[in-house]
């Protein structure tokens, strides 16, 4: 009897050190927002660390308030995020235009102040568009908001503009840009509605140029162009990974599986919130596709 307690108490110990010793550093959860570029990002994230022998679990669905916490409280051991969002939403700081400044300042104040870390930055920028009809944007020569701007001066009156009311009013909206670039479209040709509309509102002639987020599905369904910010005026939403720095130090390999990932541009990610919004094909198959394709996952 007293060889079996010393057998099993040997176990129990074996097993309390394991523990100790980090057993569960094979396990992550993975966070995500409650859109669909947020899932795809997250189901790539999910599928690459499997492949790397993970344990899984994801939380998706969140709103990004709820995400921030999650992540801070350690309810999520990792999640994509937005530089921009991550400045001004979460930091009360100013937006920043330039990629991999708003990158490194996010990346700086962050760490120092709630010992979050930010990394793997990618070419997928979330921000602010202006849009026109192909066709229309190449019959009248224009190609970015300069032309824009160039355009409505010459033809005042001509072109009307859709958007909601929040970026009609917002000085990171639209009396920034046409004080940066030096234009007006003028109140009249000015059309408010609920944020989404002004996609029917372009396709169906109703305005000439609307506003919209650049990796929008809808842009790549209209067959619409994304209108070049060539005075860098809208902030960098770019996408980035984001962890706790106790989850980077205690599993550090997370950020070189998922490093490939950064690879992914705005146009990419259209494309693929394409597939799910248009097509409606499940965001496990094209996450597997996409990773399949571009051989990055260690099977391939």
């Amino acid at each position: 009897m007293k060889k079996l307690w010393i057998v099993v108490t040997a176990l129990i110990l074996s097993a309390f050190v394991l523990t100790a010793c980090g057993g569960d550093e094979k396990k992550v959860t993975v966070g995500a927002k409650n859109f669909t570029e947020q899932f795809l990002l997250a189901q790539m994230s999910t599928i690459m660390l499997e492949d790397n022998g993970y344990t899984v679990e994801e939380k998706s669905n969140l709103g990004s308030s709820a995400l921030r916490q999650a992540l801070t409280n350690g309810q999520v051991d990792v999640s994509w995020d937005y530089t921009g969002t991550g400045l001004v939403t979460y930091l009360g700081e100013e937006p920043i235009a330039d990629k991999q400044e708003a990158f490194e300042t996010v990346k700086k104040m962050d760490m120092e102040r709630n010992d979050v870390y930010w990394t793997n930055l990618s070419d997928v920028n979330n921000t602010y568009t202006l849009v026109m009809q192909q066709d229309q944007a190449e019959e009248l020569g224009i190609q970015s908001i300069s032309d824009l701007a160039t355009y409505i001066n010459e033809n005042p009156g001509e072109l009307k503009f859709g958007t909601d009311a929040e970026f009609a009013e917002r000085e990171d909206g639209l009396p920034g840009v046409e004080e940066l670039y030096g234009f007006e479209f003028g109140d009249e040709n000015v059309s408010e509605m609920t944020y989404g509309l002004q996609y029917d509102a372009i396709a169906n002639d109703e305005v000439d140029v609307a506003v919209g987020f650049s990796t929008d599905s809808r842009i790549e369904e209209l067959d619409l162009m994304n209108l070049e910010d060539d005075k860098s005026f809208f902030p960098s939403y770019n996408a980035a990974l984001v962890m706790t720095n106790e989850t980077h130090e205690n599993k550090s390999e997370i950020e070189e599986i998922l490093a490939p990932l950064t690879e992914l541009d705005s146009e990419t990610m259209r494309k693929l919130n394409y597939q799910v919004d248009v097509e409606e094909r499940s965001v496990r198959e094209v996450a597997e596709t996409f990773l399949s394709e571009n051989v990055y996952l260690s099977g391939e």
